[in-house]
Parts: C-alpha cells; structure tokens; sequence
C-alpha cells in the first residue's frame, strides 16, 4: 500500500521508515497494481491512442482520464495518486515532468528516448537462458520482446530479472567501453536498468557465480 508521512512523504511500508508514524492512508496493494497495468499498457506499449512525444511522454491529463476510464470503480483518482505511485515505486519505472508522465524503461514501441549516457559503470549484466547463451555469444544481444536492450546494474539484479523467465539463468557480463567502443551507446533509464540497441559479442562473457557469492543483496529486478 501507499501511505503519506506528513512530515517525509509517501512511502510504501505500514508506518514511515523515517519517523515511524503511520500516516495517511493513499492506495491499496490492489489500487496500486490496478493502476500500475493501465501505466505500463499506456506508457510502454501504446495502448489507448494517447498521443505521445518522441520522448515516451504523455499527458498526466490524459492518462488520468484513462485510468478512470479503465477502473471504472476508481473515480476517486487524482493526480497526487498517481504521483505517489511513481515516487514510491522501488523500481523507478515512471518519470514525471511538465505535467506530463513516461516510462523509464520496458518500452515495446520505437521511440527516440534520451538517455543519461554519463559515468556508465565498466560492467552491466544481462540474463539468458541456457539454451540461448551459445547463441548470443556468437551473436550479440538484439532486443526481443522490448524496443532496446535492457541490462542490469548488478549480478544479483540480473539474476532476479532472468529468473522471472527461467529457474538458472545464466548471467552475461557486458564489458561496457566495448560496447560504445563499437558503436552501441549505453544509457542509463532506471535506478538499476540500462539499455543500448544492440550488445555486439566482442562485449559479451560468461559470469562465474562463484565471483559473486558474496555480491550485495542490493536492486531491484525488472
């Protein structure tokens, strides 16, 4: 759930990790994940026929108008709601400006999104199934099921990412200044994610688990 500090703001615990005050009450675990799918159906997929900019944007107005639309029992909703979605949300999938809100990252239609391409850390890593790591060894990483190709801060980041899809996934390392070196920018879209249009081979090996058994427990997956 959702809940107001007075004094901190929105969080998402029982009472403020700050102050430890219960606060005021903001959306339910339901509430949240109701409206959480018409964002991601709007902002990375292009349903609904909203107009939206180059940059993924489209108007909070807009978007507000279809979640009441889409959550007919929802009426209530304003745009301080949806604002403590996104400022609470561990994963860092929205961004808003102007008045306007977008997805970060996960978009599945083509759009010319500027990214932060400043202080990109050596290494980022990807998670393959079994069956496809030969695969992309030979042949780099080309997005699939998404416009670009997502890629994780940390092992462990990785790692939860690739088990949403497979039990032992194996985690790729990208060595980044291979990467852009040949011509396949990085930038960063989220706390924990990365994309690029394309991980050329020359970029790609093999993590070993046993270099980060002792890794942080820190991140977020997907």
């Amino acid at each position: 759930m959702i809940r107001e500090c007075e004094e901190h703001g929105y969080h998402r615990n029982e009472v403020c990790p700050h102050c430890g005050e219960e606060g005021k009450f903001i959306m339910s675990d339901y509430e949240v994940e109701k409206v959480g799918r018409t964002l991601a159906g709007i902002l990375r997929h292009g349903k609904y026929g909203l107009e939206m900019d180059s940059q993924g944007f489209v108007s909070m107005r807009d978007v507000l108008a279809k979640v009441k639309e889409r959550n007919p029992r929802m009426g209530w909703i304003r745009t301080r709601h949806i604002e403590a979605l996104v400022e609470t949300d561990p994963k860092g999938r929205y961004a808003i400006s102007g008045g306007k809100i977008r997805a970060t990252y996960g978009h599945t239609i083509p759009l010319d999104i500027k990214l932060d391409c400043e202080n990109i850390p050596d290494e980022l890593y990807y998670p393959a199934t079994p069956e496809e790591t030969e695969l992309l060894m030979e042949a780099g990483i080309y997005p699939a099921d998404r416009a670009m190709v997502h890629l994780s801060l940390t092992y462990r980041d990785a790692l939860r990412a690739g088990s949403v899809r497979v039990d032992d996934p194996v985690i790729l390392v990208v060595d980044t200044g291979v990467c852009m070196d040949m011509g396949s920018d990085i930038g960063k879209a989220a706390k924990t994610v990365y994309l690029c249009r394309h991980v050329p081979p020359e970029a790609l090996s093999i993590a070993d688990p046993d270099d980060y058994e002792d890794s942080d427990d820190e991140g977020e997956d997907e």
